[in-house]
């Protein structure tokens, strides 16, 4: 009796100890929530005691998405034949004060909940951050803001990244860390417990590949040589352009092939663009870097929001999702005034700033703005062919949709006039987007030089008020020059500086080291319409 008693007590202090241990055993896992365009490191924490009511409670300031990865987890686990304790689970998404969105923390919760039911120590995964959504079978779905993950690991010393497997390809543009794609929850957990071995993902796309062919070419618009000449200007110093004719002369054509004469993106420039892609769940799924300049077009249906960014969740928008690209605007006088007017500072900055009560997040807007409108509501105001059906005070209601802060921030004002029919007849063709963006190019190089590679400007529009005097400097003729046009054309100081750096452009696509007359004849004559639609 004495022996029995001994093992009895024996054994209930060692299941008492067992169950303390259990108890008190915590897995943490590394996972990545976004952050306007950035990701942040969260660190997922599961306790799994074995006991107490059923149920899987989640805090760390989880929007409903991550409170709903309860129900995804529990079903996904029991699909994937993994064990997951009966009792009351916490997980903890830290840090605390950290809103958690969406659904990108499923995949580090579930393989934490496994850890705890299988008492296994997944120390060895420190290394390692772990994103992913799951489906109710176990399956792992694609996720938001990639790329924006694997900055952020690589940025933390992480050396491994284990992502569903449509968004390997996409991660593994980040050189430096290994990336493994998973299909399914029963795959990375034999990942982390060294049972299965995976095949790092290779980027689809090499760091220094080329953009893929464009479906249009500048050479297929006829005639309408003076604008294609704006357009070069345009594109060479990254400067707004504001396109002004009637309908059906080629306006939305030739902004349309802008984005085919705009040299290729940097590096650094393409990580950028896919970034914001990425986190806007626009990257098509199994994609690597974008290469080829985006180009937006918004109807002008569009709210404030739709254009700068925003939401309760705030997001990118269109002019965002436009950075190092172009931004069409096509009927300008169309969209609201207001949503007009809340592009001036994000086009002055070359950023969006967007404030809410749980802190301020910035999205990077540097775009090529081009605008495009008829003179008039019926488009024929001062048409020598057509006569105008709209009567001054319509005309003057549609222009004055315009403001003139608005105007200043379009370097470049052409009018596009219908095309005449000898040169929509013509066999001669016309010249091809290729080369012109060689020019551009060529151009952008030498601004690039010019500036240095520590100057935060890149092209001559970004110039301060500073280089603008250092690099536009003028000589007396130059200087006359610039009093007329100021005096006739009412402009102001913004108007002045971004005549200075379209001549800067000229004289660049010209090869020449100084502005002269000539190039800031042509920088003038591009604002000619400042006097038609601001009266």
């Amino acid at each position: 009796m004495r022996i029995t008693g001994a093992l009895s007590s024996s054994k209930f202090v060692t299941t008492v100890l067992l169950n303390s241990i259990n108890e008190h055993m915590i897995t943490k896992l590394h996972s990545a929530g976004l952050r306007g365009v950035e990701a942040v490191e969260v660190e997922v924490e599961v306790n799994s005691p074995g006991r107490g009511v059923p149920r899987m409670t989640i805090v760390g300031l989880p929007d409903a998405a991550v409170r709903e990865s309860a129900e995804r987890v529990s079903s996904a686990v029991s699909a994937s034949a993994l064990p997951k304790d009966d009792g009351t689970i916490t997980v903890n998404l830290a840090p605390a004060d950290l809103k958690k969105e969406g659904p990108s923390f499923d995949l580090p919760i579930a393989l934490a909940v496994v850890a705890c039911a299988e008492g296994v120590d997944l120390k060895g995964a420190g290394d390692c951050q772990i994103i992913g959504e799951l489906a109710l079978d176990g399956s792992v779905r694609p996720v938001k803001g990639i790329l924006s993950a694997a900055i952020e690991a690589k940025t933390r010393g992480r050396k491994r990244l284990l992502v569903p497997l449509e968004n390997a390809c996409e991660a593994a543009a980040v050189t430096g860390i290994e990336v493994f794609g998973v299909s399914g929850l029963r795959q990375a957990w034999g990942f982390l417990c060294g049972e299965e071995k995976l095949e790092p993902a290779v980027a689809r796309i090499s760091p220094y590949s080329r953009a893929e062919p464009y479906a249009v070419d500048l050479g297929e618009v006829q005639g309408q040589k003076h604008v294609k000449r704006a357009l070069e200007i345009a594109a060479a110093g990254s400067h707004n352009i504001l396109m002004v004719g009637p309908p059906g002369t080629g306006k939305s054509m030739l902004a349309k092939r802008m984005p085919t004469i705009l040299p290729e993106m940097t590096e650094r420039e393409a990580m950028e663009t896919t970034r914001i892609h990425s986190i806007s769940g626009q990257l098509a799924a199994g994609s690597g870097l974008l290469r080829s300049r985006p180009f937006r077009s918004p109807h002008h249906t569009i709210s404030n929001a739709g254009l700068l960014g925003g939401g309760s969740n705030p997001g990118p928008g269109e002019i965002s999702l436009a950075h190092n690209g172009v931004l069409f605007l096509d009927e300008l006088p169309e969209f609201r005034r207001q949503t007009l007017e809340v592009l001036r500072q994000p086009l002055e900055d070359g950023k969006v700033t967007i404030s809410r009560a749980a802190g301020t997040l910035a999205f990077p807007s540097k775009v090529l703005l081009i605008g495009s409108l008829n003179p008039c509501p019926c488009g024929y105001f001062g048409d020598p062919s057509r006569s105008c059906s709209c009567s001054l005070r319509q005309v003057e209601r549609y222009r004055s949709k315009i403001s003139g802060p608005l105007l200043d921030r379009m370097d470049l004002h052409i009018e596009v006039p219908l095309v005449e029919f000898k040169d929509l007849s013509s066999r001669v063709p016309a010249e091809p987007s290729s080369s012109v963006r060689q020019r551009v190019s060529e151009c952008r190089e030498r601004q690039r030089s010019r500036f240095g590679k520590s100057s935060a400007t890149r092209v001559n529009s970004e110039m301060t008020p500073k280089e603008v005097r250092l690099f536009c400097e003028m000589d007396p003729e130059s200087s006359d020059l610039m009093e007329q046009a100021m005096s006739r054309l009412g402009l102001s100081a913004r108007g002045y500086d971004r005549i200075l750096k379209v001549a800067r452009t000229v004289a660049d696509l010209e090869g020449s080291q100084r502005v002269l007359p000539e190039h800031l004849l042509e920088a003038i004559q591009f604002r000619s319409l400042d006097r038609k639609l601001a009266g």
